[in-house]
């Protein structure tokens, strides 16, 4: 574990975790949320099977939001295996996940010209199988500012289009003797719209760690939502362009109170 690089490169899909762009503001609505995803490159092939609670407060004003993974099975190629010094290419009893506790606080009120939500979040140490570079085992946050503005909206019924995007900080602690983290800015930009009940977005996120060691991931998110009676079904596909090689189908089922 020495040997380890403690970055987005040489890890799994799920060890660093990016945060979700809002556009700015908070639905003021409890959410539960299921999600099974399926990561693939030639690498490696990895299931999970992810959950995630926001409660609101103050009518969306504040909120917080715990999540993180309960449960993913991973299997590594031999060269996988070698390139980021693991102990093997799986584990029988699958890998846990870190548990991820986020806060939010709406900075602007909403339906103002542009809308801003300070984003605070804490991922614990609790994921396992840091010798097959599942997890890291070792604390990270990042702090980030959402902000978002309509392009479009239409008074008379519920189409609209939005641009979004956050900055922010972004640091995780590392196996270095000398330099025992890493920090990084943090970023992402993109596009939202929606008609009645279907809501799609995408965007670019990533982050640019200080040591270039794989620490600069950059990656195109597209997410496609429809609700019925405040049902939502999810469909979400992630393509790894730079530091991250994963290709991410997922589906959500996510109950709104």
């Amino acid at each position: 574990m020495r040997n380890m690089t403690f970055s987005p490169r040489y890890f799994g899909p799920n060890a660093f975790p990016l945060p979700e762009l809002r556009s700015g503001y908070l639905d003021n609505r409890i959410e539960v949320e299921l999600r099974g995803e399926y990561h693939a490159y030639k690498g490696d092939q990895a299931k999970d099977i992810y959950g995630r609670i926001l409660i609101p407060v103050a009518e969306g004003r504040a909120g917080i939001e715990v999540s993180g993974v309960f449960y993913e099975y991973y299997h590594m190629t031999q060269e996988t295996v070698i390139e980021r010094h693991t102990s093997g290419q799986y584990w029988p009893d699958g890998a846990r996940g870190d548990l991820i506790i986020s806060s939010f606080y709406q900075l602007f009120g909403k339906n103002k010209w542009v809308d801003l939500l300070l984003e605070s979040s804490l991922k614990t140490a609790s994921g396992t199988r840091l010798s097959d570079a599942r997890y890291t085992d070792a604390a990270s946050y990042w702090f980030d500012v959402n902000a978002g503005f309509h392009l479009y909206k239409d008074a008379g019924s519920s189409s609209f289009i939005r641009l979004q995007g956050l900055v922010g900080f972004y640091c995780w602690m590392t196996n270095e003797i000398v330099h025992r983290q890493n920090d990084a800015f943090l970023y992402s930009a993109g596009i939202n719209g929606g008609t009645n009940n279907l809501k799609m977005q995408v965007d670019i996120a990533g982050f640019v760690g200080y040591k270039n060691i794989g620490d600069r991931p950059i990656i195109l998110r597209t997410k496609l939502n429809y609700e019925f009676r405040n049902n939502i079904l999810s469909f979400r596909f992630k393509h790894g362009i730079n530091d991250y090689f994963y290709n991410t189908c997922s589906l959500a089922y996510i109950r709104c109170f």
